[in-house]
């Protein structure tokens, strides 16, 4: 057994069932390991932000690190934008990244690099393989840290290290869980809660599943309060029988505005409440003064037991109160951005897995989705965009028994298209709703925000993305993803319904005026 052997022994004991790839040289001996070993299915990506983005996908949807295998400094460098989003999602991804030969390192050969510096902006825990006969154990301790810190871990692995012989691998270590919250706490905010006005608590994370989506509305009901959910989450489950949790807004003033209303807000499996920007004359925190901010359980922290805890604490009745379901939405005519989150919301099968970056042409699908059967959505946490195809990937893989439907902005898909490829060659079941308004809309609005009302050609310019517009019908087909296009709302129903009845994967250029 060499080094490269000795570490896939040691993943595929610790559960590791997937490997994105995109390897090179530096990576060949486990390129090879991957037959001799046995027992993890590898999946090629043509880009790393492929890679590190299907990862991020797998994990969300999994509960289970995915690793990634990554081609020395630049090849990890290509894949952090996503890295940055899974960090943001809190997701466990184990990135094992090739180096040159301890010997050859010193010659500053054109691929060298400070993997180290790259990697520690974006992961939990950074670290090197000392020997051949460590590879096992280093694998572990970073698998361990992904867990822990329940983010990236990066682990740099020597081309020697990998080649030379070494001893068997060592069994897995044991998965961290989650700290509880203790007594106090809870019956803290139990008696915080049963004399505030008018309270509120945030949900991020685990406690954004359907059990403390339940158990937060059981509490809302009891004290009188409301749930919302944080922007942009990493997950959140909807169902008939799921509680609604109300997103907070994109915009600074607009949470201002929401959170104005209560007096107690209090954090669940999240942080604070932040602008994405700092705007003149505003605040990084769009909480107002008067409502006073309490956290019950932080990211790190047991989410979920602290909820059920705090239901029993405040008396809550034993099931979350009764909501009427709202009526599907039957969207009609050309489409706009309400119309196309109607859409997709009404054609949607069980159980589906939504992931969500369509930007502004997807930000009416959060309510409009309440109508929809159960199912799951995958947010943008970290604001990097090009996330959407390399995510709906990865969740594909996790959950093959489940439908995916990306809801991709045209702007944000031009960072990863290549992850159809990947797509098609697993044989994926990922519908892509390719939302084309041809133009970086956001930036449009922030270019309003700011007091441009009539932007200039250089401005308008780098908002504008028609000249020439981008035939995603021919680029996916050309990845070999059968496409289509749809310019009403019945249209774009009907294409969603045949994707449903054919196997692999689709794409749907949905044109928006």
């Amino acid at each position: 057994m060499n080094g490269a052997e000795g570490l896939l022994a040691a993943a595929g004991r610790a559960g590791v069932e997937v490997c994105f790839a995109n390897p090179g040289t530096t990576e060949l001996p486990l390129v090879a390991a991957f037959d001799s070993v046995g027992g993890i299915r590898t999946a090629l990506c043509l880009a790393e932000g492929v890679v590190t983005g299907a990862a991020d996908g797998y994990a969300r949807m999994s509960g289970r690190p995915a690793m990634t295998l990554l081609h020395l400094g630049p090849g990890l460098a290509n894949g952090i934008a996503n890295l940055h989003n899974a960090r943001r999602a809190r997701t466990p991804v184990v990135n094992v990244v090739g180096e040159h030969a301890t010997w050859h390192q010193a010659a500053d050969a054109p691929l060298a690099s400070d993997i180290e510096s790259l990697a520690r902006p974006v992961s939990g825990w950074v670290g090197r393989t000392t020997s051949a006969a460590t590879t096992g154990a280093d694998f572990l301790v970073a698998h361990q840290a992904a867990l822990r810190e329940r983010m990236p871990a990066t682990l740099v692995v020597a081309a020697d290290h990998q080649w030379e012989r070494a001893a068997g691998a060592p069994g897995p270590l044991p998965d961290p869980r989650p700290a509880g919250v203790d007594d106090e706490r809870i019956e803290g905010t139990a008696r915080l809660l049963s004399g505030a006005a008018r309270p509120a608590l945030l949900l991020g994370g685990d406690a954004l599943g359907a059990a403390g989506l339940r158990d937060a509305a059981r509490v809302a009901a009891a004290v009188g309060g409301e749930v919302f959910a944080e922007g942009s989450p990493a997950r959140i489950e909807r169902g008939p029988d799921v509680p609604v949790a109300r997103s907070l807004p994109y915009f600074p003033e607009d949470v201002s505005a929401v959170l104005a209303e209560f007096t107690h807000l209090v954090l669940v499996g999240t942080g604070v409440p932040v602008s994405f920007f700092g705007y003149p004359g505003g605040s990084s925190v769009p909480v107002p003064g008067h409502v006073q901010v309490h956290p019950l359980a932080t990211a790190e922290e047991d989410a979920l037991g602290a909820l059920a805890a705090l239901a029993e604490a405040v008396g809550a009745a034993a099931g979350p109160p009764a909501r009427e379901r709202p009526e599907p939405v039957r969207p009609e005519g050309a489409l706009t951005a309400e119309s196309l989150a109607a859409a997709v919301a009404l054609a949607q099968p069980e159980g589906a897995i939504v992931v969500n970056e369509g930007i502004t042409s997807s930000a009416a699908y959060p309510e409009l989705a309440a109508a929809a059967p159960a199912h799951t959505e995958l947010g943008l946490t970290g604001g990097a965009i090009g996330m959407g195809i390399p995510v709906a990937t990865g969740a594909a893989l996790a959950c093959p028994d489940r439908p995916v439907i990306g809801l991709q902005a045209d702007g944000s898909a031009a960072y990863s298209p290549q992850g159809l490829w990947t797509q098609a060659r697993e044989g994926l079941n990922v519908t892509t709703v390719l939302c084309a308004n041809s133009r970086y809309r956001i930036l449009e609005a922030e270019l309003h925000r700011a007091g441009v009302r009539e932007p200039g050609r250089s401005a308008t310019g780098m908002t504008d993305l028609g000249a020439p517009g981008v035939d995603w019908v021919a680029l996916a087909t050309g990845f070999g993803v059968p496409a289509t296009r749809a310019s009403t709302a019945g249209e774009l129903v009907a294409a969603l319904h045949r994707a449903r009845t054919t196997p692999g994967p689709h794409l749907v250029e949905a044109t928006l005026t």
